[in-house]
């Protein structure tokens, strides 16, 4: 064997082509300002309206205890999850759903800013006075509450008395449907028993 090891020399120092670098970094500055002019000349800002309070009901507990299949192929609104509309997404559980309807995406897709209006004094004693009406013990009582509560537990047992009915119903059905027909009921109760059925239903 010889004495000169075999490879490469890399013990001396790489060299850079300065010129051609301050080049590069020339062309890219130049890039970066024409991107900047671009978005200048978009145009003024869209004006937003200001945050008002949500006139509907958040449903949050429609589809709560029920089971529902999922499949990868589903569409989004079929998915599993609370679906938003407006951005077209799914979110996995109520909180975020909550914190996705109050966040700033929803909200600009909606065509408001995230900030509120300034409420003047009048609309402040008038929103004072909306709910001293509301709050005013005259207007509720325990009769009222009463009534309610009684009110709720009738619906509660009428809707209990229609799942028994409908319950009864069904297996009045299925015992109809598994009862034979061709069976000569003299016979049956000559032979002690009312059918050849199983007694399993």
């Amino acid at each position: 064997m010889s004495g000169n090891p075999v490879g490469v020399d890399n013990t001396s120092r790489r060299k850079f082509d300065k010129e051609e670098y301050l080049e590069r970094a020339r062309q890219r500055e130049q890039r970066e300002k024409e991107e900047a002019r671009k978005g200048k000349e978009r145009g003024p800002p869209v004006q937003r309206q200001p945050l008002k309070h949500r006139d509907y009901e958040v449903d949050l507990e429609s589809r709560l205890g029920k089971t529902q299949v999922v499949t990868p192929i589903a569409p989004l609104n079929q998915q599993a999850g609370y679906y938003c509309s407006v951005c077209e997404c799914v979110v996995k559980d109520s909180a975020n759903y909550l914190d996705h309807i109050n966040g700033k995406k929803h909200q600009r897709a909606l065509g408001m800013s995230m900030r509120v209006e300034r409420a003047s004094l009048e609309q402040v004693q008038k929103r004072f006075e909306a709910l001293k009406k509301r709050k005013d013990p005259s207007t509720f009582t325990e009769q009222d509450l009463d009534e309610r509560i009684m009110k709720q537990q009738q619906e509660e047992e009428e809707r209990k008395r229609q799942r028994k009915e409908k319950k009864k119903e069904k297996k009045r059905e299925q015992a109809a449907q598994h009862e034979p027909k061709d069976v000569d009921p003299d016979i049956a109760a000559m032979m002690g028993f009312g059918g050849f059925g199983s007694s399993k239903k």
